[in-house]
């Protein structure tokens, strides 16, 4: 009798009047054996990715049974596989509880009045200001300062007039930690993503950001007519500029594979409990993010210098622009900036390009800036993905750019908390349901989950009660991650079809060897290997989700004298 892997492998990949004629002598008898052990399956698209039917069908019904627990609903979910976090900032991963730590371990102290992490000595005498070391000793001024650092509680008032506001004021109350802790930022993001069941993040990150504005000073840009001059102008400086990233990349790493008992690269190590921390095996990837509110020299030379660091550094994969989109100066050089991007793809091509484009709605901006923000990072810069994208509904011809993200396969990056949060969207008004049906590829991400207070698993729930999703809909989500990763080398998938192998690993099943096509495949592709493994960990989930009693419906545990046991009939 055939293994149930083997069945769903092939039965699960084929039509039943298509089994006579792509299998003969034993592989037919193995097959027609399948058809007596699996009385019904799913039809499936040939190349599709081996899922046990019944086992597939059961965790969907797990998920149909507690999908209106949120508890359990959250339990699950925690424990899903989700494939990437592409949209990701370091800086705003961090939560405020260990900002304050480390500002006690570095001596600094606090404006409590201001909600303000100091960067030098204070007047401990003068009213509100406390030193970080004291600070938990004091539950008053702890819990100002953590509400002051990040969205919780958050209630506007006078000075603070808005989630938009506070969210990217908090930036600015912690900037001294910022050029310190950039190594401990990065353990606690890794240790987060791996707390949450993601196998890779982009993290996007700005060293020597100082030194690259400060290059920008002297280049006198205007216009993109002076885009060549800048150019010219700039690209004596950008060595060093990429030494200084890469050096302080470098030391941020080292400094977080300490604080993780990570072994060195390329070494399959031991930490203390005998084994590879869950925080080291997670894949972390960086795209250089320049700052788009700063005068045009300065950003351009952000960008130049980006660029050239994603061309020097194979750990860096792309690039992308932040700070608020609404902001004057950001709304009035956004063309220019765009043009930027589009000139440095001539000098420089083949730079994968991830922008922030259309966080926007008609509350922060007047209705001329909603018009073409997603339209201009696509048609002008090149973006192969669009951060957020929720002004898309009041774009000129919404149906055409979306027919045109359709078409170019553009993914947008989902951040539903931080939509909330910031634009006041939420549910209905967010445009993931018009996205999904005009095809565009979707990826959920969780922007800035420290301040946030939130994670990724945060994410998959609130698009699952917002929106309905279903058990296949998460699969497809995740999957859908790692196909649109900045990630070098081929896909597993085949059309940027998740789901759909390519052809030489039509015949790969979880848990046996690889056809030999395959492994080669897998061998020179990281994209390839990090989508496999996703496969991997999606079918031990299964399995184990589909024996969870807590997932099941069944009659209650009892609690005994020896512990807790099923009630007995």
């Amino acid at each position: 009798m055939p293994s149930e892997i083997y069945c769903r492998s092939h039965l699960g990949r084929f039509s039943p009047f298509r089994l006579a004629r792509l299998f003969s002598g034993a592989a037919q008898v193995q097959v027609m054996a399948c058809a007596v052990m699996v009385l019904s399956f799913s039809h499936g698209v040939a190349g599709a990715a081996p899922s046990l039917p019944d086992r597939s069908s059961q965790v969907s019904q797990v998920f149909e049974n507690l999908r209106n627990d949120p508890v359990r609903l959250q339990m699950f979910l925690r424990q899903f596989p989700k494939g990437a976090d592409l949209h990701n900032h370091l800086v705003g991963a961090v939560y405020a509880e260990s900002l304050l730590r480390w500002a006690g371990e570095e001596g600094l102290c606090v404006s409590v009045s201001a909600g303000t992490v100091l960067p030098g000595s204070c007047d401990v005498g003068r009213e509100g200001q406390e030193k970080a070391a004291v600070l938990p000793q004091d539950p008053v001024a702890w819990n100002l300062m953590v509400d002051a650092l990040s969205m919780r509680d958050f209630v506007p008032g006078v000075s603070d007039r808005s989630g938009h506001d506070h969210f990217f004021g908090t930036f600015d109350r912690f900037l001294p930690l910022q050029l310190t802790r950039q190594g401990d930022m990065l353990a606690e993001a890794r240790q987060h993503a791996a707390d949450d069941h993601v196998r890779y993040v982009e993290l996007m990150i700005s060293p020597a950001l100082g030194a690259m504005i400060a290059s920008g000073h002297p280049l006198g840009l205007k216009d993109s007519g002076d885009l060549p001059a800048a150019h010219a102008a700039l690209a004596p400086r950008l060595p060093a500029l990429v030494a200084q990233a890469r050096a302080e990349v470098d030391r941020m790493e080292e400094r977080a594979r300490q604080l993780l008992h990570c072994p060195p690269a390329g070494v399959a190590g031991s930490s203390q409990s005998g084994g590879i921390s869950p925080a080291c095996r997670v894949q972390v990837r960086y795209l250089f993010q320049s700052v788009r509110t700063l005068p045009a020299a300065e950003v351009f030379a952000q960008l130049e210098a980006g660029y050239a660091l994603v061309k020097a550094d194979p750990r860096f994969v792309g690039l992308n622009i932040v700070a608020p989109e609404d902001n004057p100066v950001a709304v009035r050089d956004y063309g220019l900036q765009m043009a930027m991007f589009h000139f440095l793809n001539g000098v420089m091509p083949g730079v994968s390009l991830s922008l922030h484009a259309g966080e926007l709605t008609p509350a922060l901006v007047p209705p001329a800036a909603l018009q073409s923000h997603v339209w201009q990072a696509i048609e002008t810069a090149g973006a192969q993905r669009i951060g957020h994208g929720v002004d898309v509904r009041w774009e000129k011809d919404p149906a055409g750019l979306l027919a045109l993200m359709r078409r170019k396969h553009v993914l947008v990056e989902i951040n539903l908390t931080s939509n909330q949060e910031i634009l006041r969207i939420s549910g209905a008004q967010h445009p993931f349901r018009l996205y999904r049906q005009a095809g565009v590829p979707l990826a959920l991400s969780t922007d800035d989950e420290g301040i946030s207070r939130g994670s990724l698993t945060q994410e998959y729930q609130k698009a699952v009660d917002w929106f309905g999703l279903r058990y296949p809909d998460l699969v497809s989500l995740s999957r859908t991650g790692l196909e649109y990763a900045f990630l070098p080398g081929q896909s597993l998938w085949q059309d940027r079809q998740p789901g759909h192998f390519v052809p030489v690993c039509r015949q790969a099943v979880v848990g046996h060897e690889l056809p030999q096509p395959c492994q080669a495949l897998l061998k020179g592709s990281a994209k390839a290997r990090a989508q496999w493994q996703l496969e991997e960990d999606l079918a031990a989930f299964e399995e184990r989700a589909a024996r969870e009693p807590l997932f099941n419906p069944g009659p209650p545990a009892q609690h005994t004298g020896g512990g807790v046991r099923a009630r007995q009939p």
